[in-house]
């Protein structure tokens, strides 16, 4: 019986040592956030304060803390871009463009580059930044680690917005004053080719996945264009029903934001005037208008969490992209009603970022 007791205490042992090596190489579990970087509606400090805003995604949206970004007036945050590789995220305004570490949460760099800064676009590894100036001639090309600029572009169009391709060989200029879209050849950072000419200048716009199609705001139209960019024609023009134009708040143009989904069945688009999301079906061509949201104010942007099933317009709602039922609304530490068109997720594990969103809805489709 004692030899058979210590048999089985040995056992016992031996499980439990097992029990105890299973969990200490169980995978870490991530925990997702939502940076939202203010004043991203204009230079407005009744939407948010100053900062950038961490809201802890897996408990509701709850407010986390805030990140301190410049002293002194506010500056319009012009736009917002991360890398959980390199761990970095950055804020452009119209003055300046800054990076912080995503795990000291300190500065690392700050640049006043030439012209000033609009919205820009981060490479797919982070390391090269294309920062369009202040609605002027050109883009600098930016070393994403230390600030230094390595090239200008200059297409002379209005430099505005930026789109990097999810494989990293192109990245996509707007400017406010051309009704092209610009290609960049990222090897050389020189343009490749256009798209277009859209009926009017090319406000904020997104691409698919695969890279073969863009879809564009445009001045004057509530709705949106269709581009090919294989062959740089544009392919259709869509114009909301049901709905009129009207005065907006900002920005002068009936539709100013628009997003593709992830598993890209769905264009949304912004509606200032209505205070509407608009929804289209993108698979067929052209994209088929199907349902409206209401906002609770003159929506001005769009982008989607990494996993494709919240979208975050720039009003502050979090909606379920599936149900198309708002889920909660942003708030701070002082109970002010958040907004913000410069928002994107971060996954953290262990205090450590291990992926990052886009500002800018993207198609998922490779």
């Amino acid at each position: 019986m004692r030899k058979l007791a210590l048999i089985l205490i040995g056992f016992a042992v031996f499980a439990g040592g097992i029990t105890l090596t299973r969990q200490s190489t169980a995978a870490p579990k991530e925990h997702r956030y939502l940076y939202v970087a203010t004043p991203g509606i204009r230079n407005y400090v009744e939407y948010g304060g100053v900062g950038i805003l961490v809201y802890d995604i897996d408990q509701g949206y709850k407010w986390v803390k805030r990140i301190p970004t410049w002293d002194g007036p506010p500056e319009n945050v012009k736009g917002i871009a991360a890398n959980a590789q390199t761990a970095k995220i950055y804020i452009s305004t119209p003055k300046r463009i800054a990076c912080f570490d995503l795990i000291t949460e300190k500065k690392t760099w700050e640049q006043e580059l030439d012209g000033g800064c609009d919205r820009m676009a981060l490479s797919p590894d982070g390391r090269v930044l294309y920062v369009p100036s202040f609605e002027g001639p050109h883009w600098n090309i930016v070393d994403a680690l230390d600030g230094r600029v390595i090239k200008k572009i200059v297409p002379d169009s209005g430099a505005h917005n930026t789109v990097y391709g999810p494989d990293g060989k192109f990245a996509y200029l707007a400017g406010l004053r051309s009704p092209h879209l610009s290609v960049a050849e990222t090897t050389t950072h020189s343009i490749a080719k256009t798209v277009g000419p859209f009926t009017k200048p090319v406000r904020p716009f997104t691409i698919n996945g695969s890279q073969t199609l863009c879809f564009v705001n445009v001045n004057e139209l509530l709705g949106f264009e269709v581009g090919d960019i294989r062959t740089g024609r544009m392919l259709h023009r869509i114009e909301v029903a049901g709905f009129e134009k009207g005065q907006v708040k900002r920005h002068g143009c009936p539709s100013h934001g628009i997003a593709m989904t992830v598993d890209e069945s769905e264009i949304w688009l912004c509606d200032a005037f209505n205070q509407r999301l608009h929804i289209f079906d993108a698979r067929q061509m052209p994209p088929k208008q199907k349902q409206s949201i209401n906002v609770r104010d003159q929506p001005g942007w769009i982008s989607f969490s990494i996993d494709g099933k919240r979208a975050y317009p720039s009003t502050g709602e979090v909606i379920d992209v599936k149900t198309k039922r708002t889920l909660t609304t942003l708030t701070d530490e002082q109970g002010r009603a958040v907004q913000s068109e410069k928002m994107l997720e971060i996954v953290m594990v262990d205090g450590r970022p291990v992926r990052a969103g886009d500002q800018f809805g993207i198609g998922g489709k490779r």
